[in-house]
């Protein structure tokens, strides 16, 4: 058994509070809802400042990965803020159990409470893989089913505001509606019992028509796309509010969505299978959730389609399809084939300017990531991608003028071209699915 590993037993359940480090506020509210129906009480941290990854350094070493030092810092500067009693708290972390340094995160933790006086402090490792066993702590089905649609919501809910923030006439309206939409959504998913996909449906094109509704200024704006690490990528923490910074100087953020990494899990299975002759018995089941999330997929887009007026998601198998030719799917560490997947994916929107974040020494997204904009760019000349690395020794301020670089290089772009109008991604869903799939499923 590993060193310091505390179980969360089902007497904790009743009285400690299980704290959950901030990545995608709006989805993991929504989640968090979902779980405190079934009896978990939970607490998000969203908490910020330089402070919290110097507090990570003080107990884990440098050249450790960046999203586990601010996640590590994040925590210790929780337990330690009089907020919580120790005793009486535990702490989660997502894990897919995949080949990167984030499946060691768990014994970094532990061995940084350990470093601090908390050995006693139960940490729990939330996902599909089911690297350790906590019997008061577990997910079922029916709260796995509510989780995916607050995925869902949250992709929505944060596509609609990066689309809308730039132009709108009263500044904090989208973000205001998108809290609105968040706090109710959290609350009827979080009543329990079976989620109404109808009602799902229903509330995809009241979003629509809310946000569509916002009044806009016409103004011309250059389009930013952001892909990478996925902590980096989303984290405002992690990122030092690339979001908030890139829409000051001017552009119109695309971020893809948490949804393309749950198929980007889903189909590595499926690849397991078809290239390596792995997860026989899993096989059918991934298949049949790879499946459930193409139908998923097409009913978010067919509600853009419907209201109008915004960029729809790029379904997935069309993902697939422009990928296939750049990188081969058995490439599958950290976040693998899917980093410049979602690069095309931008390409093929339109978005000709991309923010590759990354933590620096992540060798999987230096190789997925940077390694491949030489290729990506030999093929599309027209597209500006700059990687940008996030660690504790790099200064915002470099980061920033090496961002403003990319912007002036995209300004000038921009202004040699027509604007594009929406990207109609119906036309583009409707020619993938007379194509067969890149790879048999």
């Amino acid at each position: 058994m590993e060193l310091n590993y505390v179980q969360f037993t089902k007497e904790m359940k009743k009285d400690y509070t299980i704290l959950v480090p901030n990545m995608l506020p709006m989805h993991l509210k929504m989640i968090i809802q979902i779980m405190k129906t079934y009896g978990y009480h939970v607490d998000l941290l969203e908490t910020t400042g330089s402070e919290i990854a110097e507090l990570g350094l003080h107990y884990v070493h440098n050249d450790t990965c960046y999203p586990a030092i601010l996640v590590i810092g994040q925590f210790l500067q929780a337990i330690q803020s009089g907020k919580y009693d120790p005793h009486k708290v535990a702490l989660v972390l997502f894990q897919t159990g995949g080949g990167c340094r984030a499946s060691n995160y768990l014994s970094l933790l532990r061995k940084a409470l350990a470093k601090a006086g908390y050995p006693y402090i139960p940490v729990i490792a939330m996902g599909l893989s089911g690297i350790e066993k906590h019997p008061g702590f577990t997910l079922t089905i029916p709260m796995w089913h509510a989780m995916l649609y607050a995925v869902l919501y949250g992709d929505l809910l944060m596509d609609l505001v990066n689309q809308t923030r730039p132009y709108e006439v009263h500044p904090g309206q989208a973000e205001a509606l998108a809290k609105k939409w968040t706090d109710r959504l959290g609350e009827e998913m979080g009543q329990g019992g079976r989620v109404s996909y109808r009602k799902v449906k229903k509330h995809y094109r009241e979003i629509l028509k809310e946000f569509a509704a916002i009044e806009k200024r016409r103004e011309d704006k250059v389009l930013v796309g952001v892909v990478g690490e996925i902590f980096v990528k989303y984290s405002p923490l992690g990122n030092n509010n690339l979001e908030a910074f890139l829409i000051k100087e001017g552009a119109e953020v695309v971020v893809p969505g948490l949804f393309g990494f749950c198929f980007y899990v889903v189909y590595n299975t499926l690849m397991d299978y078809q290239k390596y002759g792995m997860s026989k018995l899993a096989y059918p089941v991934y298949k049949w959730a790879f499946s459930l999330f193409l139908k998923k997929q097409r009913d978010m887009i067919a509600a853009y389609e419907e209201i109008g007026g915004y960029r729809a998601p790029t379904l997935f198998t069309h993902t697939l399809e422009l990928a296939k030719d750049y990188i081969d799917f058995g490439v599958k560490m950290g976040e693998g084939w899917l980093l410049p997947a979602e690069m095309v994916e931008l390409v093929d929107q339109n978005v000709k300017n991309i923010v590759c974040t990354q933590p620096f020494g992540c060798l999987p997204n230096h190789i997925c990531g940077k390694g491949m904009m030489k290729p990506i760019k030999e093929r599309n000349p027209d597209v500006n991608i700059v990687a940008i690395d996030y660690d504790a020794g790099a200064t915002q301020v470099n980061q920033e003028n090496r961002i403003k670089l990319m912007l002036s290089n995209a300004w000038r772009n921009h202004q040699k071209i027509d604007k594009p109008e929406l990207v109609t991604q119906k036309e583009k869903r409707l020619e993938t699915e007379k194509k067969p799939e890149p790879v048999p499923i």
